[in-house]
């Protein structure tokens, strides 16, 4: 039996929340298949419920993972970051936002289970689910705050110098700027500011961190 579509109809009438079936969400996904694959391809889900479409990208992602290093229980774990690195959630209904965390987390962790067993990186659970906590956000899409009133602000995440995370953050705002001028691409590839080597829009991080191991990422602060 699938899963509901509503959870109630005052949910419905007040936030129009109708959640995706399944096989809608696969057939959507099918006509992009090669992006929703592509273990660094980012994906950004501006109201993402409880992860309907997160979900089954992510275990896309990590399908192809186990494809290309599953006789290297090192290199599968961290690309199996990189790839939950690259999913971005808003929803507004708190609730919606937090399931879909766990529910990412959940998939990654048994996956991870499966393909590492005992020869999992101290600290690595740890880390995915700070990196889940950072990319899945509850806020407004429209108005690009989060409901705690501040501004949507997404990291990036680039491994670096093979076991190394960079982390850059961005408000969302300035990313989505991209579309006033014209651009398109990679979510974190917009801004304000031209940039005549590259010959496209570099955006401006409201911060920057230190590379770290990917293990250690929730360190960040």
């Amino acid at each position: 039996m699938g899963k509901k579509q509503i959870k109630s109809k005052e949910r419905v009438a007040e936030h129009g929340e109708v959640f995706t079936n399944e096989r809608e969400v696969k057939a959507m996904c099918d006509l992009v298949k090669d992006e929703t694959e592509r273990i660094d391809s980012r994906v950004l889900e501006p109201a993402c419920g409880d992860g309907n479409f997160l979900a089954e990208i992510l275990n896309r992602k990590l399908g192809r993972v186990s494809k290309c290093y599953s006789k290297s229980p090192n290199d599968w774990e961290k690309f199996s970051i990189v790839a939950l690195s690259s999913l971005y959630g808003v929803d507004i209904m708190p609730d919606n936002a937090q399931e879909c965390r766990d529910r990412l987390f959940g998939i990654w962790e048994k996956a991870h289970a499966e393909a590492v067993g005992n020869d999992a990186t101290p600290g690595v659970h740890e880390a995915a689910r700070a990196m889940v906590e950072a990319n899945i956000l509850c806020g407004d899409a429209l108005t690009l705050m989060q409901n705690n009133g501040d501004p949507i602000i997404f990291p990036e995440w680039s491994l670096v110098n093979g076991v190394f995370i960079k982390r850059r953050d961005f408000e969302l705002a300035t990313l989505l700027k991209m579309q006033d001028n014209g651009g398109q691409g990679d979510l974190f590839l917009s801004s304000e500011e031209f940039d005549e080597e590259l010959g496209a829009y570099v955006p401006k991080p409201v911060k920057e961190y230190k590379p770290i191991e990917y293990w250690r990422l929730q360190c960040l602060n």
